[in-house]
């Protein structure tokens, strides 16, 4: 195909609107996850609660790795008329709002149990929108723009994340605002309330298949269509693949927060650097990444892309020593390095799990999927307040990196298979 062909495609796709509403659920997707992965656990550092305490907060984060759940009643019931994917954004958007909102009436000194309870609320309502995202981008979408629309809409995810832990904290730093953080949360609360106005304007997806009829077409049949389409040892080598691939990145993610604290960054500095040159680095490994899917293919990115991200995951460790140690400079430069490769690998994977799934059965093939990719964050994050205190924050970020390794290693076994 010629390049000015491609070109004028490219440029097709990108002028559709069904791609920039994916940019939109992009941003109403990523703005309850970092509440649950980072925000509560800075704020409860900052009120002097323990490691160990802040890392079991990682189980209330579940609800990402078991959203496929989900996927049979997402896919087999319609609430209103507004469509199977619409009602249930409108749902989840509701809900989401409201579990903020009641998070910034929360004090974690007092009972960090209820602050936990309402994050577990804020967790189911957002992992249960991921799955009806995701479920509407793999079907209003058709195959080849699956890439691009991939691509913007997690851009449209990380400026959330950027105006959640990024802006939210800035908002909390005495150096600018000074509010509190259980304030942050309730402005938070009124944006995803906005984000509803993204549901109304979008248009119901056109899927010929027929939505299930039976418990058995609903939850039993989206697996075994898997399974039998791509064979059993080849699902289970792609199951290994999509859980491993971002397994050392995730788990050494969720104790980032509590490792900046410590580290002795301000609020201020978390914001400016982790978050606004993190966001930039990330757009930028995001479109990198959709321009070389676009052009090699998903297959052929995902080892390189992988390589950089297990590089990038040992490198927080130089922010350990002396002559790094608190440096504004030093700390842009890992976090540049790490959110662009971030950013190449999870386009690459978003693409690739989008593949594998068949229409008919899209929430819940690609949330089974999605929910394997989150489980080493979520299920495992869990004790990683204890792996630091007992390793220290280095052989932490090494572990890291090794855990990386069988993901890069199924790579080459899934495109043998495949072949």
């Amino acid at each position: 195909m010629k390049v000015a062909q491609r070109v004028r495609e490219f440029k097709t796709a990108m002028s559709a609107k069904r791609m920039w509403i994916n940019l939109l659920f992009g941003f109403s997707a990523g703005l309850p996850i970092m509440i649950v992965f980072s925000v509560v656990k800075i704020w409860a550092r900052r009120e002097g609660v323990d490691l160990g305490t802040i890392g079991l907060m990682g189980i209330v984060a579940l609800p990402y790795s078991l959203n496929f759940l989900a996927g049979p009643l997402l896919d087999g019931v319609t609430p209103s008329k507004m469509g199977r994917r619409r009602s249930w954004l409108l749902i989840t958007q509701l809900g989401l709002a409201l579990s903020m909102f009641s998070l910034g009436l929360c004090d974690p000194v007092s009972s960090m149990s209820l602050v936990a309870l309402v994050t577990l609320a804020i967790a189911i309502f957002g992992a249960t929108q991921d799955v009806v995202i995701d479920a509407y981008r793999r079907e209003i979408l058709p195959d080849e723009e699956i890439g691009i629309g991939s691509s913007l809409y997690v851009y449209g995810y990380r400026v959330a994340m950027l105006v959640t832990s990024g802006f939210g904290l800035w908002l909390a730093s005495p150096e600018t605002l000074g509010l509190e953080l259980s304030q942050v949360f309730q402005v938070l609360a009124v944006i995803m309330l906005f984000c509803t106005s993204f549901t109304f304007i979008a248009d119901e997806p056109e899927v010929k298949e027929k939505s299930p009829e039976s418990l058995r077409e609903a939850v039993i049949d989206p697996f075994l269509e898997f399974i039998e389409r791509s064979g059993l040892k080849s699902a289970l080598i792609i199951l290994a693949f999509i859980f491993f691939f971002k397994f050392g990145d995730a788990l050494v993610g969720t104790m980032l927060g509590t490792f900046y604290v410590d580290m002795g960054y301000t609020n201020k500095t978390i914001a400016e650097v982790t978050k606004f040159i993190g966001f930039f680095s990330t757009m930028a490994g995001l479109g990198v990444g959709s321009m070389a899917i676009y052009r090699f293919g998903v297959t052929p990115c995902l080892f390189t892309f992988g390589l950089l991200q297990c590089i990038s995951t040992s490198l927080f460790a130089l922010l350990t020593t002396e002559a790094l140690k608190g440096t504004w400079k030093g700390l842009a430069l890992v976090i540049g390095f790490e959110d662009f490769s971030s950013g190449l690998g999870t386009t690459a994977l978003i693409a690739f799990m989008a593949t594998m799934t068949n229409k008919k059965y899209t929430a819940t093939q690609y949330a089974l999927f999605a929910s394997l990719a989150a489980l080493g964050k979520t299920l495992f994050g869990s004790g990683a307040g204890y792996l630091v205190e007992s390793l220290g924050y280095v052989p932490f970020f090494f572990m890291g990196s090794v855990l990386a390794l069988p993901g890069l290693a199924l790579i080459g076994l899934m495109t043998k298979i495949r072949e």
